[in-house]
């Protein structure tokens, strides 16, 4: 494996590993405080691997919630990853052997960093975007291990932990902004978000936002691609 991809993509991941590092911190501290420990914080991160949706998830253990409505629930608070998907097929189509976990690994952050299409060599794009998505997660079960094992020893309040998520998505949002010139897609998400969270308030805006997005974003990848 060229190891000069490996390098670019640790360099590429980096902005994520500092939020990740202590998201997955936050999520193993209050997985520890709800009762359960570091099996169930590795696990978790390594086959759930849903940051927001690891974080309800704590609450829907410890509330004893029924398969059917942790199901509902999961689709719910991930319905925005088809979305993200949709404009990544045709990036991830040629991907062969590394295209099942290029698809479990796209989170919010990991999209942030490769929704753009751009590889420094597009001949290994597809293994740059496989280390990607790799360092991110292993960025996310070292700081869930961490956190469980520091629960475990230190007291913590947990109020407002919830909060660090958002925070991630600002901090992405603000890469993204500084490392590319076309800030139309930027702009986009932030416009039809708005739109949508005045027309159908904030607990059914999401949805409709990410349907928007992706609907604005392939008329211009459209219009690009004829320009061209």
């Amino acid at each position: 494996m060229n190891r000069k991809i490996i390098k670019q993509a640790f360099i590429k991941s980096l902005p994520v590993m500092a939020g990740y590092v202590v998201l997955g911190t936050g999520f193993g501290i209050l997985l520890r405080t709800a009762g359960y420990g570091l099996c169930w914080a590795l696990a978790m991160s390594v086959f759930i691997y849903a940051g927001s949706m690891q974080y309800v998830g704590v609450g829907l253990l410890s509330g004893g919630a029924s398969i059917l409505t942790t199901a509902l629930t999961t689709f719910m608070v991930n319905a925005r990853h088809l979305f993200y998907s949709i404009s990544m097929v045709d990036r991830y189509k040629d991907a062969g052997k590394y295209k099942p976990y290029l698809i479990f690994a796209l989170t919010d952050e990991t999209y942030s960093l490769l929704f753009d299409g751009n590889a420094p060599d597009q001949k290994h794009a597809t293994e740059y975007r496989f280390f990607v998505s790799l360092f991110n997660q292993c960025y996310w079960v070292t700081g869930s291990v961490l956190g469980s094992l520091l629960g475990a020893v230190l007291p913590f309040s947990t109020a407002g932990i919830e909060f660090s998520m958002t925070a991630l998505f600002i901090a992405s949002f603000t890469e993204n902004w500084l490392s590319t010139g076309d800030h139309r897609p930027a702009l986009t998400g932030l416009l039809a978000t708005l739109l949508c969270l005045i027309l159908f308030g904030p607990e059914r805006f999401l949805i409709p936002a990410m349907l928007l997005i992706t609907l604005a974003l392939s008329v211009h990848s459209k219009r690009k691609d004829a320009a061209a």
